[in-house]
């Protein structure tokens, strides 16, 4: 087998791992129902060069029926801000004009897919009243999407760490001064999420002049069975 077979092989595993794992922290608990990892198994023909480029988001692969395709990308420096594609929508952009400095949010519904709100929170000289006020009303089955943009940290106490924690983050707590953060979790999570990447500003590591490098996830999470 080619290396290139072997690496699309790993990164379609790698895909269908992380999505189980979300449904089992999504869906376990009382009254819900889960899906199966097994039913998410593509066993149909290798999709074509055409197909791919027609995938939801941009994706690397195409998302099953019973889950959404999203991808979000930090902000760059304190240059080009962050963005959040969901199911082919671009719902957080600097185009649309909706980012800014801090901690930039976006709610789905987890049933529907419907946008409920997007919001940004100045982590450097902002209020973090706003945050928590923002944060707190979060319905059960909302999904939480985030991404970090210049400083995301300053501001942020141990009362929005611990909220961020309980929507499935395993990083709000170790956030700090122009940190990169992209994450997806809901409200309602039983197990930490698996779609979270976390960069360090580190002097020695830095890619930008005191800010790390761009982070970039995509994938596919379960749709919140009724």
């Amino acid at each position: 087998m080619r290396v290139t077979g072997v690496l699309r092989l790993m990164a379609v595993l790698f895909t269908l791992v992380t999505t189980w794992l979300f449904a089992n922290a999504y869906f376990n608990h009382s009254g819900m129902k889960s899906i199966s990892l097994r039913s998410w198994l593509d066993t149909g023909v290798k999709p074509t060069k055409a197909q791919l480029l027609q995938n939801k988001c941009g994706n690397t692969r195409s998302c099953p029926s019973h889950t959404f395709a999203f991808k979000v990308i930090s902000g760059a420096a304190n240059v080009v801000g962050p963005s959040m594609c969901f199911e082919n929508v671009m719902l957080l952009s600097s185009v649309k004009n909706n980012v800014g400095r801090g901690l930039n949010i976006v709610l789905v519904n987890g049933t529907t897919g419907q946008l409920l709100k997007t919001a940004a929170f100045d982590m450097y000289s902002g209020d973090i009243k706003e945050l928590l006020d923002f944060l707190k009303p979060i319905n059960r089955g909302t999904l939480v999407l985030v991404a970090s943009y210049d400083d995301p940290a300053t501001k942020l106490n141990n009362e929005a760490r611990t909220l961020f924690t309980e929507l499935g983050s395993s990083y709000a707590t170790k956030l700090g001064f122009r940190d990169n953060w992209i994450f997806v979790g809901g409200k309602g999570l039983k197990n930490k999420t698996p779609f979270e990447q976390y960069l360090r500003n580190d002097k020695e590591t830095n890619k930008y002049d005191g800010w790390p490098e761009v982070l970039e996830m995509e994938g596919c999470i379960p749709k919140k069975l009724e």
